[in-house]
């Protein structure tokens, strides 16, 4: 199934294929792969790795994958999004994202969790979620950005959702 390209003002969320997958989670780039300095981070290797696991176990899951975040005017990947899988019984998916040291602070995470929730929202999730640590004041900050609200705390993490 080939999944189209989203793209925002100044990036493009690409699609991971199984074959790039294992790059990533193997860390080698290949072909034309622009990597930035720190790609993929630790919890990219996470991220794709569970897209590889769950295509073994149900196939491939449309839209709700792993996507590469790449910078619009020059192909660079500064860090990755993804669905952790399709939406659950209730129809809420959930989301996990990341941009490497060197490229963070200038709204991307943001930007293209936007672009992801739109994904989700045209593809008929009822809901998206995420979290991050509670000190992790920056992940809060992006998934504000995108329309999400804080619905819940516990002792390590904060909760974001936004319904559709």
């Amino acid at each position: 199934m080939k999944i189209p390209y989203a793209a925002t003002a100044r990036l493009l969320l690409h699609p991971l294929s199984v074959d790039e997958a294992e790059r990533v989670v193997a860390r080698e780039p290949g072909g034309g792969d622009r990597w930035a300095e720190g790609y993929p981070q630790d919890g990219d290797v996470r991220g794709v790795t569970g897209f590889l696991r769950g295509v073994a176990e149900r196939g491939d899951p449309g839209v709700y994958r792993a996507y590469e975040i790449r910078l619009r005017e020059s192909g660079v990947v500064v860090g990755g999004i993804g669905f952790h899988g399709p939406p659950d019984d209730l129809g809420v998916a959930t989301v996990g994202y990341g941009v490497v040291p060197g490229e963070r602070g200038r709204g991307y995470a943001s930007e293209a969790l936007r672009a992801l929730v739109e994904i989700a929202r045209v593809a008929g999730a009822a809901g998206l979620k995420g979290d991050a640590d509670l000190d992790n004041v920056a992940s809060h900050r992006v998934m504000e950005a995108a329309g999400m609200r804080c619905v819940a705390e516990d002792e390590r993490l904060r909760h974001f959702y936004v319904e559709f």
